[in-house]
């Protein structure tokens, strides 16, 4: 007598139940995990742009967020506005607060928006939105700061750069999806993070120059601030100039805010 587990029929439901269940299961625990994902990148988002501003715990060496505990406190007494761009092809064709990209936009919060797919509207031709956050940094200055968003050896890296009114960085923060540790990983080390402070992204004549990673620059201590190169981080060529390129390339499309925002100091 032939035993039904034998039969190919039995096997090919059987397969089919356990695609069911398992995909159930697996459905059930993304559904119960969601609120927790949302909130932690919320929280991550909110401690890099506030590290950006210098806005954290740091000691003599290591990097030390802003706790998640306090996190949303910090951000809302530091971050006083949170502005949204509307450009294409380099032109501004709206300037939005957070009320009005929210009230626009279904409530998202303005440092919530994907960049990745800004970038992908931009190559397609669309308008695309750019976040930025005017804030008040550690030392008490007023400063702006960008999300930017590129490609390293092996996959996107992105970051946030705080410049001041006249474009001269504040303060950086980087961090990559999976460069080579010890070398393009090193990108989200605190010692080449700290490099960027005080480099200038315009000329004396406000032409958009931005910051290199250079390989051979002739300052590896970074005390010249006025040649738009940082020291390059030892066999990380590629995602160095990653790091050049979305600095270059992102924050360039922010260049005609602050030339709006010198007419008017002027």
């Amino acid at each position: 007598m032939e035993n039904r587990t034998d039969k190919n029929s039995y096997t090919i439901i059987f397969a089919i139940v356990m695609v069911l269940v398992v995909g159930s299961l697996l459905a059930f625990t993304a559904s119960s995990l969601k609120p927790n994902i949302t909130e932690n990148k919320r929280m991550e988002k909110q401690q890099n742009i506030l590290y950006a501003m210098g806005v954290n715990e740091n000691g003599d060496s290591d990097i030390v967020f802003v706790g998640t505990d306090n996190v949303q406190d910090e951000f809302s007494s530091k971050v006083t506005e949170q502005l949204v761009l509307e450009v294409k092809d380099g032109k501004i064709l709206k300037e939005m607060t957070r009320k009005q990209f929210m009230d626009a936009n279904n409530g998202k919060e303005p440092y919530l928006i994907d960049i990745k797919k800004e970038q992908t509207k931009a190559k397609n031709g669309e308008s695309r939105f750019l976040p930025l956050f005017v804030g008040t940094s550690k030392e008490g200055k007023k400063v702006y700061v960008a999300p930017i968003r590129g490609k390293g050896l092996w996959d996107a890296i992105w970051g946030y750069v705080a410049v001041d009114a006249d474009m001269v960085v504040q303060g950086t923060f980087f961090d990559h999806a999976g460069e080579t540790p010890g070398l393009g990983a090193n990108i989200k080390q605190r010692y080449f993070m700290d490099d960027f402070y005080g480099e200038r992204l315009l000329t004396e004549a406000g032409v958009f120059k931005g910051i290199t990673v250079a390989k051979g620059n002739n300052d590896p201590k970074n005390d010249i601030k006025d040649d738009y190169e940082v020291d390059a981080l030892a066999g990380a060529t590629i995602t160095g100039d990653g790091v050049s390129a979305m600095i270059k390339k992102d924050l360039k499309l922010y260049l005609p805010f602050f030339q709006n925002l010198k007419t008017q100091m002027n």
